[in-house]
């Protein structure tokens, strides 16, 4: 099991204070804090050990390369899949989705073509649809949740039809915690042809990913979620997806050869990757990697399982306080509002005198918000780091929020 203890201690931020408070900081699901590992592994790699990967034939150009390179096969081995060649590098999800939106679905599309997405998709994987939409006359087919927020995976399979020709759809709710069978929606529609690419910003930090399984077309994952550093991340693309692919920028690094005449591309995954990378940050995000694993996803699901129980079961308890988003198998992420007049900023800001850091807005979720008819939410959103004794801390925070606005 997880030692809870132990884990806060690897984290040198939780040790401090905000306003005179220990820090309580349930922002998880916008960033992850950094254990020392990644933090030690960045200052390595910028004190000792950096230079620009690839091609160079010096000594820390080889080491730069040889690190660089590895974090593509720890992200394989974390993410369950047998091919690291499947795995692309980049900054994370939202470059990903952009990828497979320029790389893959713009060339296939065409004026009445479908994409089918559910209503709580974060904005990184709308708003590239919404650039087919605008230019190549391209549909949105939109699938509703329900009034707990848990989204019925046969309502997404009902929704392709003889015109759609992606399934977009994320593996977790960065707002109401929700999960999605996406086992059940990919095998569904590949029986119709139909390709699935999935968002797991949230899920993979929450619980064991096996995509071999899985068995959907794309995967997109983000660093700075996974206790790792911003601008890191990568996308999982299906072998025979990558051969329809075109390259979604160019540059350095992706090519064989450049004449005045022709380009002659290289295999993937390199034929994606163009330019100097974030080479710190994925090695960041390799030791970041290693060190979940090393934890455990098992032991993590099952600690932030026990804190979910006993937040829903501590903020239930508030009757002046709704939750959105009440399903059974949940992750650890509470979005809620307070009845008056308190606007979620407001909220927060209150929590954060006491040291509580949330999240308040939108949440980069604007057809959740309208689905759910409000215009903002508050959201805490736990980690393998955070404990129950947070929670009381967190309860006691939004009553004073709500005497002071009663």
């Amino acid at each position: 099991m997880l030692d809870v203890e132990k884990i806060r201690a690897d984290f040198p931020i939780l040790g401090r204070e905000v306003n005179g408070k220990p820090l309580v900081y349930l922002d998880n699901g916008a960033s992850a804090q950094k254990p020392q590992v990644v933090i030690d592994a960045i200052t390595t790699a910028y004190s000792h050990e950096y230079a620009n990967v690839h091609r160079g034939l010096h000594y820390l150009s080889n080491v730069a390369t040889e690190k660089y390179e590895a974090v593509r096969g720890i992200i394989a081995r974390f993410l369950g899949v047998a091919d690291e060649d499947q795995i692309i590098l980049n900054s994370g999800t939202t470059e990903g989705i952009n990828m497979v939106a320029y790389g893959w679905a713009m060339p296939r599309m065409e004026a009445g073509d479908e994409i089918v997405l559910s209503v709580m998709e974060h904005h990184a994987n709308i708003v590239p649809w919404h650039f087919l939409r605008e230019r190549q006359g391209v549909n949105l087919k939109w699938v509703d949740v329900d009034s707990t927020g848990a989204l019925d995976p046969q309502k997404v399979i009902d929704a392709i039809g003889p015109k759609t020709k992606l399934v977009a759809i994320t593996h977790l709710s960065n707002v109401l915690g929700t999960r999605v069978d996406v086992k059940a929606i990919c095998d569904a529609a590949h029986e119709k042809g139909v390709p699935v690419m999935v968002d797991g910003s949230q899920a993979a930090v929450h619980m064991p990913v096996d995509l071999d399984a899985l068995g959907c077309d794309f995967y997109a994952i983000t660093g700075h979620k996974l206790y790792g550093p911003s601008g890191s991340g990568a996308i999982y693309v299906q072998r025979d997806r990558l051969a329809e692919m075109r390259p979604f920028m160019g540059g350095g690094d992706m090519i064989r050869e450049v004449s005045k005449d022709q380009v002659t591309y290289a295999d993937p995954p390199m034929k994606f990757e163009a330019g100097t990378p974030g080479i710190v940050q994925m090695i960041g995000l390799g030791a970041a990697l290693e060190y979940m694993m090393a934890v455990g996803m098992e032991n993590i699901a099952a600690h932030e399982a026990g804190l979910s129980a006993y937040a829903q079961e501590r903020l239930t308890g508030l009757n002046w306080l709704s939750l959105q988003g009440t399903t059974p198998d949940k992750a650890a992420i509470f979005s809620f509002t307070m009845d008056g007049a308190a606007h979620a900023h407001d909220i927060s800001t209150i929590l954060d005198k006491k040291g509580v850091a949330v999240r308040a807005g939108h949440h980069c979720a604007g057809p959740l918000m309208d689905h759910l008819g409000v215009s903002a939410t508050c959201r805490a959103s736990f980690g393998m780091y955070n404990t129950t004794d947070e929670v009381d801390v967190l309860i006691e925070a939004l009553e004073l929020a709500h005497d002071l606005f009663a």
